[in-house]
């Protein structure tokens, strides 16, 4: 954590030049970022911050078999909803709507609930009216968190989309 810390620092302070070199050297370690906070404390910067106009590679981390790429893929469009722009995380949070792992449901409404916090609750709203139903529950327990309560009890209503198995979602 130290280390990546570090990095986020220089990568912070550092020049266009200095920036490239922390981005690459956090890729090309992108292995050893291995569980929820040292994603979550490094990813909007030396992935979001990073990406210019070229966005694909959050596509490809968020088309990897590896939780910690899609999360890291998620996460890094806390970066662009702090500047104002929800496109990336919404277009993110649809492709990893069904994501199998609890971690990923949780990235994903934390960075729905930032959209709704940062850009606009009617954007959020939006989203929630068009995917709510095939949520799962814990994603969309976080999205909503910062909702009033009648809110909060609508979207909760809404019945879960049946998934294969026959298992609620």
């Amino acid at each position: 954590m130290t280390g990546l810390l570090i990095l986020v620092d220089r990568f912070r302070r550092g020049g266009p030049m200095e920036r490239r070199r922390c981005h690459a050297f956090y890729l090309k370690h992108l292995d050893r970022v291995n569980n929820w906070d040292l994603v979550d404390a490094t990813a909007p910067d030396l992935v979001g911050a990073a990406l210019g106009r070229d966005r694909s590679l959050l596509d490809r981390l968020a088309g990897s078999p590896h939780l910690w790429r899609r999360r890291v893929a998620m996460v890094a469009t806390f970066h662009f909803t702090r500047e104002g722009d929800a496109e990336p995380a919404l277009r993110l949070a649809r492709r990893l709507l069904t994501d199998p792992h609890d971690l990923m449901h949780k990235a994903v409404g934390w960075m729905l609930r930032e959209v709704g916090k940062r850009v606009s609750v009617r954007t959020l709203e939006s989203f929630l009216r068009r995917h709510a139903a095939r949520m799962p529950r814990t994603a969309l327990r976080y999205a909503i968190e910062r909702f009033p309560e009648p809110r909060r009890r609508a979207f909760l209503n809404t019945p879960p989309v049946l998934v294969r198995g026959g298992k609620k979602r």
